[in-house]
């Protein structure tokens, strides 16, 4: 093991682990207000001046694409659908060579509008976050009605082909943790893929409780009341679901388990920030800016240096066990899931 970052080649760390998958944050604004995010009058929005503009967002993927290896980019935000401009940054990330995967992580107000144009400019698939079916709770959980915009956005991405259609639910102790067979029998019922995710500790708040979190043990055993599940034969990689085959297949059912079932080892992800800050775990205490160097002058070679330099420092793990755990000051709308 060297001491020193490499010069060249991919994103790898002290571990043998290489970053292919790019999250990229848009905005750090969103249109809802979810418990488990935000407080219900929002956040300090970052200044615009901070923002990375479109030809800078372009001009750093490319880099993670043409000279680190990166082979998927992920557009989240906030919410990336309220992104001036987001069509044409997904057909300039699209007209990339080698041309990556693009995909979308969007709580899915507008979908339905934006959806054909996405699929236009070389968008290949979502995922929308939808943590409950029922009106009052959609409220309780997002302080916003919206819950017949979500279900409109997810028919709009699926008539759109930008498939499959994934469905992103976090369950809360006392207010939706008795929903997980309904949501597995809604996304059956039209084609979508669901993923459980357990609540993390990324929160503006800092009122995460472990106590309090669904874990996937618990997840598991409210589906099985109603479905026979069976592991996925399919070898998982570096994706972040454990996933089963759902009444003996081919629909599947995924869970994040990021808390209590950490992947760690395996996880291929590098992340960029709405204000050009590299992250390498969701997690990290620590960012690297690559908007100053890249404002200052910084050629493509310089800011791919810079980035191996910042996978190169990544932990071997999240840490979240440990009584020394820090959650990270930065919330989820202001890092990028």
């Amino acid at each position: 093991m060297t001491a020193a970052p490499p010069t060249d080649g991919a994103l790898a760390d002290r571990y043998g682990r290489v970053a292919r998958d790019l999250r990229v944050s848009l905005t750090d604004k969103c249109n809802l207000r979810c418990t488990y995010c935000m407080p219900a009058e929002g956040l300090a929005w970052l200044p615009g001046p901070q923002l990375l503009g479109d030809d800078e967002i372009v001009r750093l993927v490319g880099v993670a694409v043409r000279l680190l290896g990166v082979t998927e980019v992920r557009f989240t935000g906030g919410e990336p659908l309220i992104r001036p401009g987001l069509a044409d940054i997904v057909a300039a990330v699209a007209a990339l060579e080698p041309r990556p995967r693009i995909s979308l992580t969007t709580n899915g107000i507008g979908l339905d509008r934006l959806a054909p144009g996405l699929r236009t400019a070389g968008l290949d698939r979502v995922n929308v976050s939808l943590d409950t079916l029922d009106p009052e709770r959609f409220v309780r959980l997002t302080r916003r009605p919206r819950l017949a915009d979500v279900l409109a956005g997810l028919a709009g991405a699926a008539e759109a082909g930008l498939t499959p259609v994934k469905i992103n639910s976090v369950l809360m102790r006392g207010i939706n943790d008795d929903e997980a067979p309904r949501l597995l029998r809604f996304a059956l019922d039209h084609g979508y893929e669901l993923r459980f995710i357990e609540q993390m500790p990324l929160d503006a708040q800092h009122g995460w409780d472990r106590a309090t979190m669904v874990t996937a043990d618990g997840i598991l055993a409210a589906l099985r009341g109603e479905f026979d599940l069976v592991p996925d034969p399919a070898e998982r990689g570096a994706a972040p679901a454990e996933t089963w085959l759902v009444d003996g297949g081919p629909a599947r059912v995924g869970v994040i388990a990021s808390v209590t079932r950490p992947f760690c080892g395996d996880c291929d992800r590098t992340r960029l920030t709405a204000d050009g800050q590299v992250r390498a775990c969701l997690f990290a205490t620590e960012e690297s800016d690559l908007r100053g160097a890249l404002r200052a002058g910084a050629d493509d070679d310089e800011l791919a240096r810079r980035w191996r330099a910042a996978m190169w420092g990544k932990r071997a793990g999240h840490g979240i066990d440990d009584p020394a755990f820090l959650q990270p000051a930065r919330p989820m709308s202001a890092i990028g899931g």
